[in-house]
């Protein structure tokens, strides 16, 4: 018993070793270590959108004052309605109904007004924030965004923005209506009976009291519940995305099996925590229960005596709920705070996130020199993911208008990472990246240069929609019969034009209905709509057979002779079409002689 005292006694500290509250002492540790003014900032961060709602949140907490007086005013009424119809005084009866009816719709209303007025803020909060995060995200240095999961980015959208939004707008107007509401119960208590009130006002902390171990608990129970719960949707969400590779191996009853003990394991932590839930139901109703006995034995007491009215006791034991629910409600504002604080902290760090290098005025000049084509120049670059782990050393490389060159070499060796340096997504340690107009005028790539590429990456990069919708992806006022041109140089019009709405048919997600090859095609075509001077194929022609492989790359400078095609690839049939074959090998990128090239062909 002696350990478990001194534990407590290390975990909380000064009055809160009475209150035993979690949240208070958070704020307490925050103070004490100097991170209270961190969590300042993000509450400054949560109010610089609360602001711009100033006057709907002005608006929003006298409705919420008003609403809780016209409450208020409700229950005073019936008492006076209780006291005349027990002494027969029907000649006012009437009166009284009529306010109590009134008081009652106008009470309706005005709850409910709030109640839209809050929901529309709340959801304009969040729609403004995960439009600055949104933003954000997608213009963030693609290094610091390299560091975040996408499971943690959606979780930050979505969970972080919605528990914020949910308090942005809230907290203080609750604050100050709880407040209120508390005080003018407590008010009218008073007025009617002054031992009343206090016995009122110490029922709420008692309650609080003998409830903060069941808090405590029923977060830890609900806690692992929501970790069940996303493991489980982890496990189905693999499943489902990779069910064509399961079929195919005939594993369906293994994972049917999986899934069965996962919702075993969820059953097991939902009725743990059902049975909990239970029994603090039963405890917190009897503690509740004895403390309106002891209420209603007080009030019992002073009817008997005639020193209070039937209304009076009915006022007086309605209220004393009410004081209770304000009270819980008021400290319950501090473990919202804190979780909105926490959110807010989340959220800040993926706004703060070094935002990619702009040129936009090297972009408008070399705008004027695009239809030329560009040269793309790395040299003596170098460049590593991380320290003491080089990717790319002392490394050139040029590609001209008008030319196919191949990037080849093993699996893992960088030939992506020099895709992403050439897109300026990353940046060299040392050396230059550039594209070069007619003029011969060297510009360091920046995001704004990216327009004047079209990229293919590995994999399925379908969509969900129509073929149509896919195309017009990178150019939104593409007509139909550009996009059937494009389609037709990447030899995908004749598959396409079989559908039953040509370019209007629909696309599953992932491209499913599709093969591999057939999506190969789609994106690449969606690449040539687009019709930047630089097209970077990063293995996008690997599900083609050489035929079709061979036509296409021989269609792309055919139509577009000014065009700069760089490929990476393991194929000899686009080796034999490139003006230069490149080899990244062991961080080295190489240009190799004619004889090399050929014989690597030859080697495939």
């Amino acid at each position: 018993m002696d350990i478990q005292n001194e534990k407590e006694k290390k975990q909380y500290s000064g009055i809160n070793r009475l209150l035993k509250s979690q949240a208070l002492q958070t704020l307490m540790e925050k103070w004490s270590d100097g991170s209270f003014e961190e969590f300042m900032d993000d509450w400054k961060w949560i109010f610089s959108y609360s602001k711009r709602y100033k006057k709907a949140i002005i608006f929003y907490t006298l409705l919420g004052i008003f609403s809780s007086t016209l409450s208020l005013g409700s229950s005073v009424v019936s008492k006076y309605m209780i006291d005349i119809i027990v002494g027969k005084q029907l000649d006012k009866l009437w009166l009284l109904a009529l306010i109590m009816v009134s008081s009652t719709v106008f009470s309706l209303v005005f709850s409910s007004l709030v109640s839209r007025i809050s929901t529309k803020i709340s959801i304009q909060v969040g729609n403004d924030i995960q439009a600055d995060i949104f933003s954000r995200i997608v213009s963030a240095d693609w290094m610091a965004l390299h560091h975040y999961p996408n499971g943690d980015l959606l979780n930050r959208f979505n969970s972080d923005v919605g528990t914020v939004s949910g308090n942005a707008i809230g907290w203080l107007p609750n604050v100050i209506i709880h407040t209120y509401t508390f005080l003018s119960t407590f008010a009218v208590i008073l007025y009617y009976d002054v031992t009343m009130a206090f016995i009122a006002l110490l029922s709420a902390p008692f309650l609080l009291l003998a409830s903060r171990w069941v808090l405590r608990k029923a977060r830890e129970y609900r806690q692992r519940v929501m970790e069940m719960n996303s493991k489980l949707m982890t496990f189905e969400v693999d499943t489902f995305y990779n069910l064509d590779t399961i079929k195919s191996f005939g594993v369906t009853e293994k994972y049917g099996r999986e899934l069965g003990k996962w919702q075993e394991k969820y059953k097991h932590h939902n009725l743990e925590y059902n049975l909990f839930s239970i029994k603090t139901n039963i405890l917190t109703t009897m503690i509740s229960t004895a403390v309106s006995l002891a209420a209603f034995g007080y009030c019992l007491f002073r009817l008997w005596t005639d020193a209070i009215s039937y209304g009076t006791m009915t006022l007086f034991l309605q209220q004393r709920s009410a004081l209770s629910g304000q009270f819980n409600a008021l400290v319950g504002i501090v473990p919202g705070m804190l979780n909105s604080s926490v959110s807010a902290h989340r959220i800040r760090e993926i706004v703060d996130l070094p935002r990619e290098e702009l040129n936009p005025e090297a972009a408008a000049a070399l705008q004027d020199h695009a239809a030329d084509g560009l040269t793309v120049r790395m040299d003596g670059v170098n460049f590593a993911y991380e320290e003491h782990s080089r990717v790319i050393t002392d490394s050139d490389f040029i590609a001209r208008p008008g030319e196919i060159v191949a990037l080849v070499g093993p699996s893992g060796e960088g030939k992506t990472t020099m895709i992403r340096l050439i897109l300026g997504l990353i940046h060299p340690e040392g050396g230059h990246v550039t594209l070069t107009g007619s003029d011969g005028q060297a510009l360091d790539v920046s995001a704004d240069l990216r327009q004047f590429f079209s990229y293919v990456p590995q994999g399925n990069t379908m969509l969900a929609g129509t073929v149509a919708e896919n195309m017009r992806m990178v150019r939104e006022d593409a007509t139909d019969e550009e996009i059937i041109d494009a389609l037709k140089a990447a030899c995908a019009w004749d598959f396409v034009s079989k559908l039953p709405d040509n370019i209007h048919s629909p696309v599953g997600e992932r491209g499913r209905g599709f093969s591999e090859g057939q999506a190969q095609r789609i994106a690449i075509a969606r690449a040539l709509l687009r019709d930047a001077p630089v097209m970077l194929l990063d293995e996008a022609t690997s599900a083609l057979d050489v035929t079709t492989e061979r036509q296409v790359l021989k269609n792309i400078i055919r139509q577009h002779p000014n065009k700069t095609c760089i490929v990476t690839t393991h194929r000899p049939s686009v080796l034999n079409l490139c003006q230069r074959v490149y080899r990244v090998m062991q961080t080295q990128v190489r240009e190799l002689s004619e004889a090399e090239s050929s014989r690597m062909a030859m080697d495939f």
